[in-house]
């Protein structure tokens, strides 16, 4: 009888090794460099087309072994009725912790709580906040009070604090990084701070009480590096600020919590997570503690979301909350997909909600401790990532500590040059955001939303000191203000701008290009007059006429471009072609293609975006 040991898988062929591999590989390439597999992130780092099994690695300590992480459900409607009825629906049907947002916190986008002291008691009114229920608060300057808020409406309720799972969230530092400003220094910020700290401490509440919120340069368009190094500072920050108040080093640290963007890059995401628990394990060593899992809570990505085609923003956040799931976050939130659109109703809720509950309940995903670890690409990620961010933390360091280093602009340089960079990706559809800059759909229904007014706060303070502001964005944003325009012309009119797509030859030559042409020129809102294949051009110059557009795009092979696409060039003109477009790069033939009169050519890799524009300024000049 066979033993179960015996039974290898693939036993009976020869193993392979890297080197077989590599002839294979250099068989395909026929000369060309390896380097030409090897990609990097934004940051520079390297990323391998294949790695071997890293030896000697070992689990990162994260979230305790096969214990999931808490799933927290966003409650940010304004009005506290339905906001109190949203958070007893979400902890009725699987959410275990609840992020409330407040107006004027860095994630509210343009909605949030009301952080007076009626609407929080409102708003957590039939919750049970001493069973088990994690609470993280969301808030900013101008609802600061919103802690305060909690903490008395909990002691009201005789509900003992030390029962309570709170983090509240207190992160001056982020809110100034947004705004660009504070009314105050770091000198006259800290006791502010602390007092807060010490006061909720007395209380009986164990934190944690202060974030170091790396979303602030996730949704500037900043880098891994950039957010991890941002995470560090200000963690730092806040404990030598905790500690000078008076509180040893061994409770500071755990009044300190972290809070990290996860987008739909899996890898990349999954070893930031990794790299944040290694490097804040070299903090504590450096202040003399026996290192212990810092608590990091999770928010999926702002910048990715889409409004358009936003029932993407569902896979996004999935591959979002398995990375940093997998990475060991140790709390989640999941943005509902329809939140870059407004205030998600109650599916879009459910969504995000089930999103954790089918990775968590069906997945299995927290049954195994750091299942990354020994795996070749995701140890050598995170190495490079704590390295690199290690040396920009010692820089923001040297540069006076996080609050000095807004105030020299050293971070937003890096973040604007990071961002510069993604946007320029972004326009040539380097990286593409599915929905926004490439497959559009023009005749998707309308997504509904909840009808809610925002709550409108009072300016914070004078702004004493100034410095360049770290805006949030979302990538999607310049595709969709062309996508804008269009659905305004179309409800102004009943129609939207048109390009006529000029097919030459058979469907065997031109599909291919046009159906590249309809994608690009449709994810800039203008709509593609798909044709049949033309060989004569008295034939296509009257499809032209009678379509109605006013610029035109060739498309087809080389071989048919080279057969025909001068007379139809020429014969498009004379039917009033105010533009005429060529599908592909023109190589050889651009001489004579430009001398017809074609005016450009699109194809993959060029700016997408600028080219967009400009036919939108030519049509609204015709």
């Amino acid at each position: 009888m066979t033993r179960i040991d015996e039974l290898t898988l693939a036993a009976e062929f020869p193993q392979a090794t890297y080197e077989d591999w590599r002839k294979l590989v250099d068989g395909v390439l026929k000369g060309a460099p390896f380097e030409k597999l090897v990609s990097k992130t934004s940051d520079g780092l390297k990323i391998d087309p294949i790695y071997r099994r890293a030896q000697g690695a070992t689990p990162v300590a994260g979230r305790a072994a096969a214990a999931p992480w808490q799933i927290m459900q966003r409650i940010d409607h304004p009005d506290a009725k339905a906001a109190n009825a949203q958070a007893l629906h979400d902890l009725e049907n699987g959410a275990t912790g609840l992020t409330l947002v407040f107006a004027g916190a860095n994630g509210a986008h343009g909605f949030g709580l009301d952080p007076s002291a009626e609407a929080v008691a409102q708003v957590l009114d039939g919750i049970y906040l001493d069973a088990g229920i994690g609470i993280e608060l969301q808030i900013g300057p101008q609802s600061r009070m919103a802690a305060i808020h909690v903490a008395e409406y909990i002691k009201r309720r005789g509900i003992d604090p030390a029962a309570c799972d709170i983090r509240f969230g207190l992160d001056p530092l982020g809110s100034c990084a947004v705004w660009g400003f504070s009314p105050y220094s770091w000198e006259e910020i800290v006791p502010a701070v602390t007092g807060s700290i010490k006061g909720l401490a007395a209380m009986g509440f164990k934190g944690p009480f202060a974030v170091a919120d790396g979303r602030v340069i996730h949704d500037a368009g900043g880098s891994e590096v950039q957010e991890l190094a941002f995470v560090l500072a200000a963690a730092v920050a806040y404990l030598r600020a905790i500690e000078q108040a008076g509180i040893a080093l061994e409770d500071a640290r755990g009044m300190v919590y972290a809070r990290l963007s996860a987008d739909a890059d899996q890898f990349l995401t999954l070893a930031k997570f990794r790299a944040l628990r290694l490097l804040w394990a070299r903090v504590e060593q450096a202040c003399g503690l026996t290192p212990k899992p810092l608590f990091i809570a999770a928010d999926t990505a702002w910048r990715m979301l889409t409004q358009r085609d936003a029932y993407v923003n569902m896979l996004r956040a999935t591959m979002a909350t398995f990375s940093a799931g997998l990475g060991g976050a140790s709390a989640i939130t999941v943005l509902p997909h329809t939140l870059a659109l407004g205030l998600p109703d109650p599916f879009a809720r459910r969504a995000a909600r089930n999103t954790q509950l089918v990775l968590l309940e069906e997945s299995n995903l927290a049954k195994v401790s750091d299942p990354a670890a020994g795996a070749g690409g995701i140890e050598a990620l995170t190495k490079q990532l704590c390295e690199s961010a290690w040396s920009l933390f010692q820089e923001i360091e040297t540069a006076g500590g996080i609050f000095s280093a807004l105030e020299q602009n050293l971070i937003q340089r890096k973040v604007a040059a990071t961002r510069t960079a993604r946007e320029a990706s972004i326009a040539k559809r380097r990286d593409v955001l599915t929905g926004a800059s490439e497959f559009p759909n023009l005749h998707e229904p309308e997504i509904a939303v909840l009808d809610a007014t925002p709550i409108v706060l009072p300016p914070y303070g004078e702004a004493k000191f100034k410095f360049d502001p770290l805006a949030p964005m979302r990538l999607a944003a310049p595709f969709e203000a062309l996508r804008d325009k269009s659905d305004e012309k179309l409800k102004a009119s009943g129609a939207r701008p048109k390009i006529f797509l000029a097919n030459l030859g058979t469907a065997a030559d031109f599909t291919a290009r046009a159906t590249f042409a309809k994608s690009f020129f449709e994810t800039g809102g203008i709509e593609a007059i798909d044709t049949q294949g033309f060989v004569d051009p008295a034939a296509l110059a009257a499809a032209f006429k009678a379509s109605g557009a006013a610029i035109v795009c060739l498309c087809s092979s080389d071989k048919a471009y080279a057969e025909h696409a001068v007379a139809a060039t020429k014969a498009l003109q004379a039917a009033g072609a105010k533009h005429i477009y060529l599908a592909g790069r023109p190589g050889e033939q651009e001489a004579a293609l430009r001398s017809a009169g074609v005016g450009d050519f699109i194809f993959a890799g060029g700016d997408a975006l600028a080219m967009l524009k400009e036919a939108w300024r030519r049509m609204e000049q015709a």
